[in-house]
Order: C-alpha cells, then structure tokens, then sequence
C-alpha cells in the first residue's frame, strides 16, 4: 500500500556520511526486493509486482535452500550498515527487514510446517488473483496464467513429497480448499477467455492445459483422502514454537504468555463494564423483571434485548453505505484525523469470488499500486434462509454494524490505508505488521465512542464492549490452545457465556484456531500497544498533546511494527552541537 520510492533523506542536518548511507540504504532495499521475488514470484504477485506473474515456486528442499541462502546473503549485507547512522524512517526499515529473515530462517528450520501443513501447498490464490485483478489487460493476464499453470502437477508431486505425519484438521481444510477454488481454473479461465481475441486454436492449448491443473488439483486431494496417518502431528503449536512464531509475526514489545495475562486482566474489566452499563440499562428496557444475580448472565439477556434492533435483511448493505458520509463527518468535526478526499472509499457489493461470507472487509491497493482503489465489500444476505439472516443480523446489529464500519472503513482499515501509502518506504507495505493494522482498527472504536459517537448512549458503548471482547478472547483463546491445552468444550463455553457470542460463530471461532495460530492475537495486542503508546505520548507532550497530532504522527510511519513507532515517537531529540 505504499510508494515504490525510498525514505526522504533528512540530509540539511546530517553530515555528508549519514546521508550518503540513506541513500545506499534506499538503493539496496530495491535489490533486496527484486531478489526476494525471484524467489517469491506469488507474494510478489499479489503485492503488485508482475514481472514474475509466469512463475509458479515449487516447494522442495532446493527452494528452501535457496531462501536459506538468500537469507544468509541479505543478513551479511545488512551488518554493512550501521544502523545509528540511518534516518528514522530507514532505521525502521533495517529493524523489519532484519526481523523478516529471521522469521524466513526459522520457518524452514524449526517450524517445518511444510511437513505437516497439506493447506500451505495450494496454488489457486494466485490464480484468482491474476483473473480477477484489473492490473494488466486480460490477454496479458491469462497468457501469464497459462504459463504459470505449467509446472502445477510438479508443484503437486513435489508438495506429497514434503508431507510427513500432518496435522488431521489442516489435511481436512487442504482438501476442502483445493477442491473448493478448482472452479478459478476449470471454469472462470475458460470463461475469461471467451471474452478475449485469443485465436481459437490458441484458446484450446491454453483449455487443455487448465484441464491437466484441474486433475493435477484433484489428485492432490484425492491423495491427501487416502494418505495413512497413523501419527498425525497435534494441530497445536507448542509453547516454544508459539512464543517464536509470536515474536517474528507480531513483532510485539511483550511476550505472548505477557499479552495473554493482559488479556485475563483486560476481561475482567470489559465484564465490571458491561454490568455496570447492565444494571443501569435494565429497567428501561425490563421494567420490574429481577435482575438476575449472576452478572454474566445479566449482561447476556440485556445483550440479546438489544440484538432485536437490526436492519432487514434487504437494507444491510444500504446501512452500510449510508453510514459513511456520517462517520467521515463526525472525525471531521471532531477533528480526529485529517482525511484526504482525493482517495476516495469505493462501497460495492461484494464480489463473487469473495463471497460466502456477508459482513464486511476492505480491499486496499496494494504495495506496487498506492493510487489502486480502496473498496468497502458488503456481502449480500439475499437467498439466506430466514433463520440464518435473523442470527446473522442479530450479531451484526443496528450498533454493530456502525462499529464494523469504523473497524473497516473510517477512521479504521481504510484511512489507515491511505496514510500507510503517503509513507515513504516501500519495505513497511511489503511487510506490513498485521498487529499494528488490527490493533489500530480496534483502537479506532474506541477512539470514536471516547469523542461521542453515538451520542454517548449507553448502549452503544455495552455493545462496543461486547465487540472488544472478541480481540480480548481471541488472544486468550489462541494462547490457550497452541500454548496450553484448552479443549473445544472450554474454548466455546468462554466464547458464548463470557464473550456472549452466538454459537455459530463460537464453533467457527474453534475451527480458525485448530487450523491458525497467532494471528488471532494480532487485534487486541496492536490495540494494547497503541493504547499505551497515546498514553506515554501524552504524558511527553503534556500540555502540547493533541488528539490529531498523535493520530496523524502515528499513521505517518506507515504499516511498521508499533514496537518501532513507539521508539521514533517517544525518543529523546538528539542534543544539539555547540
């Protein structure tokens, strides 16, 4: 999501040397990358850089080794330079480039999930990516599809090689993945031909050939069907290998046994919270009703009261759309952010290879594209039975829905977004910190209903609360899976009793966590760490502190690890020379 140029050198107020590294530095982030998509021609694909669109990896031990070496390489490079020397922005860049071969090093040393993961070998992603993505004319894109689609019987052969002893959930979920997106290849490329001047005899090679990918797909899953598992690796991770995987993909200040014991405290306070607002809500809306003695169950009736208030099933997107002029109105007012009207947030109707789940995400531009379009996708809930719609809506209430929509789109997911692309340095897109993007759409709620949205109603704030939760049990839940033992019957009696949610979304939730791990922390750590980081801040700049000011100093330094905008944000100002 950010500009291919490097970091604005600082150079007035340098010596000669300091800026002659920035600009080395500039220069040898471009060669790391070119380097790093020769050998990653999907990521490179889906970040916006095409020259490598033909190329399909094959996952085998010369690959690796390849990676291991390029590690080694860029590793040597890097202590060429003295990092006290860099600027601020490309200090940040070192540190996350650093931490990224690092990260590479220990997947394929100690992780090894190319063992026991049949998910990761699946080459549909990027396929859909180059048919549906409006980059490059379409002829151009399906001739490089037909190309890639070369070598994907040895990319299959190749991944049943690697597998030994895998994890039972994650075979369902490669077979249940593979065989549900084979329809990109089989299907959709055929029908994107037809639309092309491609000669026909051309369009039947390139037909043939999707033909053979499709077998080559199914035989994989076929192959996974029939595979004797006698020993199957547990799907959870393992304290080490958890507090590692946390540490390179979080790239938090805290441990992840630190941030869960925050997570314990956080909702015991989320829970004194909602009773409080509870007991004051109840008799408006049960007049003399007893209020139950147990306060989570209080709290649970007042919840399932207020769910009644939702939208019809036909007007959910329209909620959706007539919500954002009033959210970007209200952090004008309020003076929140500065938003910049030229990047406009473009709501559709969510498209059809996205579909299957309603709500709502955003679709930004990527790396290689910083003026590619934002979209706010809204699912559609048309020919859901009337039950399933009724839970549905009921969860995606009249409250939170507009909470969904400061999450996703304002001053959430989206204007994070447009600041992360005026950022200079294409590295913090690439490697974009997934803790810091979550923590601060999370930290985005809060931040709105602290100004008064929603007219402070007390309502609203029980269901944010309620919505807060969710980051709160998903990194309790997570931690407590892949670094513990917590069963599928205690994850979801947390999840419906102490996070009120719906059962539906409970057995999903168990379903995410048996198949991932530590993602599901990154919301409630990056909210955590930005949170604390305002408060330092403030405290620094006393009497000087402004809302806005923080807001838009944060978001400067683009997608980094809020670990690193804590140390540029809070350092002492050089001392000036005599």
């Amino acid at each position: 999501m950010v500009a291919l140029t490097g970091c604005k050198k600082d150079s007035a107020s340098r010596g000669p040397n300091f800026a002659k590294d920035d600009a080395a530095f500039t220069i040898y982030e471009n060669s790391f990358l070119e380097n790093l998509w020769k050998l990653n021609p999907d990521w490179a694909t889906t970040a916006g850089y095409h020259k490598y669109d033909s190329l399909l990896y094959i996952p085998n031990d010369q690959s690796r080794d390849k990676m291991l070496d390029f590690a080694k390489v860029q590793m040597d490079s890097l202590s060429r330079f003295d990092v006290n020397t860099l600027n601020e922005g490309n200090r940040i860049d070192y540190n996350m480039m650093q931490n990224q071969l690092d990260y590479a090093q220990w997947q394929i040393k100690q992780l090894k999930s190319y063992e026991w993961d049949p998910s990761s070998y699946n080459v549909i992603g990027t396929f859909a990516y180059i048919l549906n993505e409006h980059y490059a004319p379409l002829p151009k894109r399906l001739h490089n599809f037909y190309q890639r689609m070369l070598n994907v019987p040895l990319f299959y052969k190749d991944a049943e090689k690697q597998i030994k002893n895998p994890v039972t959930e994650l075979v369902s979920l490669a077979i249940e993945q593979n065989l549900g997106g084979v329809d990109v290849i089989g299907k959709d490329f055929a029908d994107s031909l037809q639309k092309t001047n491609i000669p026909k005899a051309e369009q039947k090679l390139m037909v043939d050939r999707a033909a053979v990918t499709v077998k080559a797909i199914k035989d994989y899953a076929e192959w996974l069907k029939n595979l004797k598992n006698d020993h199957p690796r547990n799907f959870r991770l393992g304290r080490d290998l958890y507090e590692d995987k946390f540490k390179y993909e979080v790239v938090a200040a805290k441990t992840a046994q630190q941030v869960y014991n925050t997570a314990v405290q956080r909702k015991k306070y989320v829970h004194q919270q909602m009773a409080k607002i509870s007991r004051q809500l109840w008799p408006k809306y049960f007049g003399k009703k007893v209020m139950p003695a147990d306060s989570l169950e209080m709290i649970s009736q007042m919840i399932d009261t207020l769910s009644g208030n939702h939208v019809k099933p036909d007007d959910f997107q329209s909620a959706i759309v007539q919500l954002i002029p009033k959210l970007n109105n209200f952090v004008r007012t309020k003076d929140l952010l500065t938003l910049d009207a030229t990047k406009p947030l473009i709501i559709r109707k969510e498209p059809g290879y996205m579909a299957g789940v309603a709500g709502a995400s955003m679709s930004g531009p990527g790396p290689y594209d910083k003026d590619g379009n934002s979209y706010y996708n809204v699912g559609s809930l048309s020919g859901w039975p009337k039950e399933k719609a009724e839970s549905y809506l009921r969860e995606y209430n009249q409250y939170i829905i507009q909470i969904l929509s400061i999450h996703e789109a304002v001053p959430g997911h989206y204007v994070q977004g447009v600041y992360a692309n005026k950022a200079p340095s294409i590295i913090k897109a690439v490697f974009g910190n997934g803790a810091m993007q979550e923590g601060w759409a999370v930290y985005a709620e809060e931040m709105m209903l602290n100004a008064g949205y929603g007219n402070n109603e007390p309502e609203m704030l029980l269901m944010w609360y309620k919505w807060n939760l969710r980051s709160v049990c998903n990194t309790i839940l997570d931690y407590s899976v892949h670094s513990g033992s917590m069963t599928k019957e205690q994850a979801i009696k947390m999840l419906t009793t102490e996070a009120f949610q719906q059962q539906a979304e409970a057995d999903g939730k168990w379903k995410r966590v048996s198949v991932s791990s530590v993602q599901l922390t990154s919301y409630y750590t990056g909210y955590k760490e930005i949170t604390d980081l305002r408060d330092a801040y403030k405290e620094k700049m006393g009497d000087k502190y402004k809302l806005k000011e923080f807001n838009e100093k944060f978001l400067s330094y683009g997608s980094a690890p809020v670990k690193f905008i804590k140390d540029a944000m809070l350092a002492k100002p050089a001392a000036k020379k005599e």
